[in-house]
């Protein structure tokens, strides 16, 4: 069963397509550990961040608009990202498998 994480009304659709990966929940830079395919999940990026980009498949961030760091380099590279996911960081677990849809700006739990 799908559950759906983000808030009505709250989350923003900044970079099209859809993906399916392991959330990567990542709230400090110096402690990221992603592998190829993974989705970052985080509070917000900026251009420290730029290196991580390279290996994800997908973004979530909590807070953002269609020109902040995060959503910006999503478009640059072609990856699905949702930006503004209230409490992204808190609900979405890091391992769980999770779905981004960045042309409809939501985001679901794919397994528990």
């Amino acid at each position: 069963m799908n559950v759906a994480i983000s808030v009505p009304s709250a989350e923003i659709a900044v970079s099209g397509g859809t993906v399916e990966g392991r959330a990567r929940v990542v709230l400090d830079l110096a402690q990221a550990d992603l592998e190829p395919g993974d989705v970052l999940v985080t509070t917000h990026t900026d251009p420290s961040w730029s290196p991580l980009f390279v290996a994800i498949t997908g973004l979530v961030t909590e807070v953002g608009g269609l020109m902040t760091h995060g959503a910006v380099v999503a478009r640059e590279y072609g990856l699905p990202a949702v930006v503004g996911v209230e409490g992204a960081t808190r609900l979405i677990r890091d391992g769980q498998r999770i779905r981004v849809n960045g042309t409809d700006g939501y985001v679901e739990v794919v397994n528990g």
